[in-house]
């Protein structure tokens, strides 16, 4: 299991399902933990009922159907299907309207799903998703980006509360997908995923919202800050050692004997 661990995480985001799949069949006994423990791309699907897409995934499906945020209905129908309490599905439809406010501000775009459920400690789980579609034909677009898919996946876990705090327990995830096409410098594919934990005690007096809010703010900030220093960086530092620019291969040039 470690093994089969160790390779979904240096796996391509485009070929995980693939290999995912070979794993499963390789290993049928260690499913439920490949299945729960494995993040694969986020797909998308439209509700027709309100005519807005919401976002798959493994928290949000019940057999073969996927819940929708907004209409709270299964994709396909299903019966005998699983819901939230009507006290936490009114906290969802408030988490879905806030985080699409957050994802526009940072993202310009994108889709965004949020989905809750109790646990059996007495507190619930959230699911905070985004996908953010950075291609040519995506909303978005920069430079010379040919594509580019950028997954967050942030699950916290919410203990119950105890003297007017609660403890908060957050998993968040990155899948990134990148690939940049010029006539100067050619194709240049980049992917990779990154995976952080946070716990914290906070007061409840602000509401859920606000500290889970606050929380995924400072984790996303930390995981752009990795990327950029493990994925950029390193590839730049590379890129230069191997091809300097012309200006320094010039300095650093032997003269000739």
């Amino acid at each position: 299991m470690e093994a089969a661990m160790g390779l979904m995480r240096r796996m391509h985001p485009k070929h995980s399902e693939t290999a995912l799949s070979a794993l499963l069949s390789l290993m049928p006994e260690h499913s439920a933990d490949l299945l729960s423990q494995v993040d694969q791309p986020l797909q998308v699907l439209c509700d027709v009922d309100c005519g807005k897409e919401f976002i798959l995934c493994e928290y949000n499906r019940d057999a073969d159907s996927y819940r929708s945020p907004w209409s709270n209905k299964y994709h396909p129908p299903l019966e005998e299907a699983l819901y939230p309490s009507p006290e936490l599905r009114k906290l969802e439809i408030e988490a879905n309207d806030i985080f699409s406010i957050y994802r526009d501000q940072y993202y310009e775009g994108g889709i965004s799903s949020v989905y809750m459920w109790e646990d059996d400690n007495e507190g619930f789980v959230a699911c905070f998703l985004i996908k953010k579609d950075g291609s040519k034909s995506g909303q978005g677009r920069r430079g010379n980006l040919h594509e580019g898919q950028w997954d967050a996946i942030h699950v916290i876990e919410v203990g119950p509360e105890e003297e007017g705090t609660a403890r908060y327990c957050l998993t968040s995830t990155v899948m990134l997908s990148l690939t940049a096409s010029n006539q100067s410098s050619g194709t240049f594919s980049l992917s990779g995923s990154i995976r952080r934990q946070m716990n914290m005690n906070l007061s409840v007096a602000d509401g859920h919202l606000c500290n889970m809010g606050r929380m995924i703010e400072e984790m996303e900030s930390k995981l752009r800050n990795s990327l950029d220093q493990v994925y950029f960086g390193k590839t730049r530092e590379m890129v230069c050692t191997l091809r300097p620019p012309a200006d320094l291969a010039q300095v650093t040039r032997l003269p000739d004997s």
